[in-house]
C-alpha cells in the first residue's frame, strides 16, 4: 500500500532548504515502492545539507504519512533516538571499521519498530579503506528492508570509492540561495530580517554557517578578522604574525568546543566504571583503565578535527575573497555575485593590487595550503607558508 506523502513545502521536507528537485525525487521515491533503492548518496558542497536531507528522508522512510513531521516517527527519527535508524557522525578524524561493523551488525537485523532498518553515514568520505570495504560488502547483499543513507562532499574517488557509488543511486544538492537561507533564518530561527540577508549572504548559502553567524558575535568577528588578513600582509613580519592568529584562532575554537564536551563525557564513563567507589566497585573501576585511555584517544582526535575544521573555514572564506578579487579585476563595475559583499571595498583594493594573475595565484596557494592539512602537516608549517605565498607586492 502506497502511504499517502505531504506536500513538498510541509513536513520534515522543510528542513531541506533550496533542494526542490532533490525534495521532488525522495517524495517520489517514498510514494512508489519500484523507485525505492537499498542504497544512497548525497553528495553536494558544505552547507548544502547532505546530512539534513538524508535524515528528512530517513524520516518520511519510517513515517506512515511520509514524512509529515508530528508523528512518533518523524520525531524520534529527528531526534536521533528512532530505534531502527542508526547514525554514524564522525567527531575525530576518520570512521574506523570497527564502528562501522557493529552498525552493520545491527542494520542486518528485521526492523522492531519502523517499516525500515536504516543506516545514516554522514562525512562517508571519512570512513577509512576497511571501513569502505565492509560497508560495500553490505551493499553487495543488503538485507531485503535495510536502506544505506551516505553522505559525501562530492563523487570524487578520493570522497566515495567506485565501487561504493556504483551500488548507490547519487542525489546531487546544491549550495542553496542566498534569498532561501534568509528566508530560514527570519521563519524557524526569529532572526531579524536584515541579519538574516547579512548572514545567509555572508556565509555564502551555508545554512549552519549562516544561522551562527546570525546568532553568535564571535563568530562574526573570527569571520572578521580571518577577512582583515589579505591586506595586511604587507611584511615579512606581517606574515607569521597572521599566521599565529589563524592557528591561535582555529586552537582556541577548537579547545572551547572540546571542553563543553570532554567534561561530561569523561564523567560518564567514570561513573560507568564506579571510579571513586567503595567495596566491589574498585575492581571493577581498575579494569576500566582502558576505556578511559581509550576516551582520551578519541577526545584528543575529535579536538584535531575541530581545529582542522576551524581552519579549513577560514581558509574557505580567504579563498572567497581572492576570486571576489579575481571577478572585480576581471569586470570592473559590475554588479557581481560575490562571497563576500560586505567586504567589496577590501576585494576592489587586492584587484587594483595583485590583478587578476595575482588573485589566481593566490587562490592555488589557499587550496595548496587545504591540501597539506588534510595531509598532516603541521598547521603552523602550512600557514607561514600561506601567509607568505599571499604575502601583497611591495
Amino acid at each position: 500500500m502506497t502511504a499517502p506523502v505531504v506536500a513538498p513545502e510541509e513536513g520534515v521536507w522543510t528542513q531541506v532548504v533550496g533542494q526542490p528537485a532533490v525534495v521532488a525525487e525522495l517524495r517520489a521515491a517514498i510514494a512508489d515502492p519500484t523507485a525505492m533503492t537499498h542504497a544512497w548518496l548525497f553528495t553536494g558542497p558544505p552547507g548544502s545539507g547532505r546530512s539534513v536531507a538524508a535524515r528528512a528522508f530517513a524520516a518520511a522512510l519510517q513515517c506512515p504519512d511520509g514524512g509529515d513531521g508530528t508523528c512518533h516517527a518523524c520525531r524520534t527519527v529527528l531526534a536521533g533516538t528512532h530505534a531502527d535508524v542508526q547514525r554514524i557522525v564522525p567527531e575525530g578524524l576518520s570512521i574506523g571499521v570497527a564502528e562501522v561493523r557493529e552498525l552493520v551488525r545491527i542494520a542486518g537485523r528485521a526492523p522492531s519498530q519502523g517499516r525500515w532498518q536504516v543506516v545514516v553515514v554522514e562525512d562517508a568520505d571519512r570512513m577509512t579503506e576497511q571501513a569502505s570495504n565492509t560497508v560495500l560488502k553490505m551493499l553487495e547483499e543488503p538485507p531485503p528492508r535495510t536502506v544505506f543513507l551516505l553522505c559525501a562532499p562530492s563523487l570524487h574517488p578520493e570522497d566515495v570509492p567506485v565501487t561504493i557509488r556504483s551500488r548507490c543511486r547519487v542525489v546531487g544538492l546544491r549550495t542553496p540561495p542566498v534569498d532561501a537561507v534568509a528566508d530560514v533564518l527570519v521563519r524557524r530561527d526569529g532572526i531579524d530580517p536584515a541579519l538574516a540577508s547579512w548572514s545567509a549572504a555572508a556565509s555564502g548559502g551555508h545554512v549552519g554557517r549562516a544561522r551562527r553567524l546570525a546568532r553568535d558575535e564571535t563568530a562574526r568577528l573570527a569571520r572578521k578578522a580571518v577577512l582583515d588578513v589579505p591586506l595586511r600582509l604587507v611584511s615579512l613580519a606581517a606574515c607569521l604574525d597572521a599566521a599565529d592568529d589563524l592557528v591561535g584562532a582555529a586552537k582556541e575554537e577548537a579547545d572551547e568546543a572540546s571542553a563543553a564536551l570532554d567534561g561530561a563525557e569523561t564523567e560518564a564513563v567514570k561513573a560507568s566504571l564506579g571510579v571513586g567507589a567503595r567495596g566491589p566497585g574498585v575492581a571493577a573501576a581498575s579494569r576500566g583503565a582502558g576505556q578511559l585511555k581509550e576516551l582520551e584517544k578519541r577526545q584528543k582526535s575529535r579536538a584535531t578535527r575541530l581545529g582542522r575544521d576551524s581552519l579549513d573555514r577560514a581558509l574557505v572564506d580567504l579563498a572567497g575573497l581572492y576570486r571576489d578579487a579575481l571577478l572585480l579585476d576581471a569586470a570592473p563595475g559590475t554588479e557581481l555575485q560575490l562571497n563576500h559583499p560586505d567586504r567589496r571595498a577590501d576585494a576592489e583594493e587586492l584587484a587594483r593590487r595583485i590583478g587578476a594573475e595575482g588573485a589566481l595565484r593566490r587562490i592555488d596557494a589557499v587550496l595548496a595550503c587545504r591540501t597539506a592539512l588534510e595531509q598532516n602537516v603541521k598547521p603552523q608549517v602550512a600557514l607561514e607558508a600561506l601567509t607568505v605565498a599571499l604575502r601583497l607586492p611591495s
